[in-house]
């Protein structure tokens, strides 16, 4: 199915957000000769598979487009997508760029150094899916609703011109972000943009097996630690566990190493809610919460800072690991305890 940009329009500063409104990509390119891809510090699946996806698409199909994407460090399972070594993790001193995309970012503040372009570029385009984004583009792209900003990349692309390239780092950003399509978050409308990109050609078992399942022995290990020293709290109903920098440290891994344990915590039998941190630099958590049905996690994520979705948030949080803990149940207590009532 073509985007041939009969219905689209994006929504400037200011305007409500209508979950349907799209944007016209040929529109903004108009006229554009240099264009600067980034997504959130830290970024995961979906913020490099919707980045790279753009990226590839715009050298592919507007050539006469300079296009460069600015990522932090990523991690070794995402290497396997083309177009990784093309990444830059340093933002230019001087700063001259016609367009500015913004992907998956539900706050300025957490593009980290490549939030420079949001100040100096011409022009901005914020594309995202968290609900706690009130919009901070030029023109704004923001859909709760959807399962990943790589399916609302996706949506804004003509299929037929989407290179191989771009529908592997497309699927791959849904695949995570959806949980290989486990998640809520997937809908009848997730499915068909994975199929456009299954129809591109790609691998999609390689693509899902690369990145999101195969893991590294020291991986298994910390998994492992992570989840023999887990708790069940609130009647089993919530699950918790942390791991402290000087674990990592002893099994020789890093931050992106642990994706996937709060994920594996939720699937517990009778748990509702899964917290899971860990330290990042001394008496500071990364905290990230994952429900299935009751509770919404990105209320108790937004209290302390964070953001998200209703099923999957985090924050980052200070104090000891207890302090974090006892600060966390109160509120998804008193959620339980609500729909307990109704």
């Amino acid at each position: 199915m073509k985007n041939d940009g009969s219905a689209a329009h994006g929504l400037t500063r200011g305007e409500a957000k209508e979950e349907n409104a799209m944007i016209d990509l040929a529109k903004e390119l108009k006229d554009v000769q240099s264009v600067a891809i980034a997504g959130h510090i830290r970024p995961d699946g979906d913020a490099i598979g919707s980045s790279l996806g753009l990226y590839h698409y715009l050298k592919k199909n507007y050539p006469e487009v300079e296009a460069a994407v600015y990522l932090e460090n990523i991690p070794r399972a995402y290497h396997m997508i083309s177009g990784v070594d093309e990444v830059r993790h340093e933002i230019p001193r001087e700063i001259d760029c016609d367009l500015f995309f913004c992907l998956d970012c539900a706050d300025e503040h957490r593009l980290g150094a490549a939030g420079e372009f949001r100040k100096k570029a011409k022009k901005t385009v914020c594309i995202d899916h968290h609900i706690s984004n009130s919009g901070f583009g030029d023109v704004d792209y923001i859909v709760p609703d959807a399962s990943s900003t790589s399916e609302l990349v996706v949506r804004i692309l003509d299929e037929e011109k989407i290179p191989l390239e771009a529908a592997e780092a497309l699927y791959m950003g849904i695949v995570h972000d959806t949980g290989v399509f486990r998640h809520s978050c997937t809908s009848p409308d997730t499915m068909e943009m994975a199929a456009r990109l299954m129809r591109r050609g790609i691998d999609g078992s390689k693509i899902i097996n690369a990145t999101y399942y195969d893991k590294s022995y020291q991986q298994r290990l910390i998994h492992g630690k992570a989840l023999l020293e887990s708790s069940l709290l609130k009647d089993g109903r919530v699950i918790f566990s942390y791991v402290q920098r000087e674990t990592m440290d002893f099994f020789g891994v890093d931050t992106s190493d642990l994706d996937g344990i709060v994920e594996t915590l939720v699937g517990t039998y009778g748990v509702e809610v899964a917290i899971f941190f860990y330290e990042t630099e001394p008496g500071v958590y990364k905290v990230s919460m994952r429900s299935k049905s009751l509770v919404d996690v990105s209320r108790v994520a937004q209290s302390f800072g964070g953001g998200g979705h209703v099923r999957a948030a985090g924050c980052t949080m200070k104090g000891t690991a207890c302090d974090v803990l006892n600060l966390l149940l109160p509120q998804i207590e008193q959620q339980l305890e609500e729909k307990d009532r109704d």
